[in-house]
């Protein structure tokens, strides 16, 4: 859970946040033990915003990937950084029982399931 926090943080160094001025990393485990980074991507219309959590989603599921055990976010020590509606949303369709790693840094780790942050979320 630590590396795959810290991967996270690494992340956001390529984040593109002109707007909040925060820069958000996230790191997503796939079931057979690959690792995908990605970065929130702002943009001036803000409905066109990509969370990061939704970018290293994007990037593991182009490679094939469709099962995830694991997904840690970073803000930078900023504040814990959960993913928004959409992200736990967009995350249950392929991985309701997934864990979720947030926290202010790789020694204060929280770790929760999706289904507690998404209770009974949607799914057809």
């Amino acid at each position: 859970m630590k590396e795959l926090y810290e991967a996270a943080y690494a992340a956001r160094e390529n984040a593109y946040s002109p707007f909040s001025g925060i820069k958000v990393g996230a790191a997503v485990l796939t079931e057979d033990g690959n690792v995908y980074t990605g970065v929130n991507i702002e943009n001036s219309s803000y409905g066109a915003t990509i969370c990061a959590e939704r970018t290293a989603f994007v990037k593991a599921i182009s490679e094939g990937h469709r099962k995830f055990k694991a997904i840690a976010v970073s803000s930078g020590n900023v504040n814990e950084a959960l993913p928004c509606g959409i992200c736990r949303q967009f995350m249950y369709e392929f991985s309701p029982d997934m864990l979720v790693i947030t926290g202010l840094d790789s020694e204060h780790l929280i770790v929760r399931t999706l289904e507690e942050l998404l209770p009974k979320g949607f799914k057809l």
